[in-house]
């Protein structure tokens, strides 16, 4: 899965984000994926690319319909 900055992106929770940009950890030089929240106080948030991108756990959340964390709705 490839993360698109611009693009807006669906928590498996429900909840839509914008992903602003593509960042490096200075420690551990991890791409970072810095996202805005399209609700609220539009939080601004950051995690780990390889997080971002990693599939829903089905034993935790055995209903959820998303198979990443997050996915591309536009």
């Amino acid at each position: 899965m490839v993360v698109t900055i611009g693009k807006t992106y669906k928590h498996f929770k429900g909840k839509e984000y914008k992903v602003l940009l593509i960042a490096r950890d200075s420690e551990t030089l991890e791409d970072v994926v810095v996202y805005e929240a399209l609700y609220g106080d539009h939080i601004i948030w950051a995690r780990p690319y390889s997080l971002f991108t990693s599939l829903v756990d089905k034993e935790k959340y055995p209903n959820a319909d998303q198979k990443y964390r997050f996915e591309q709705v536009n």
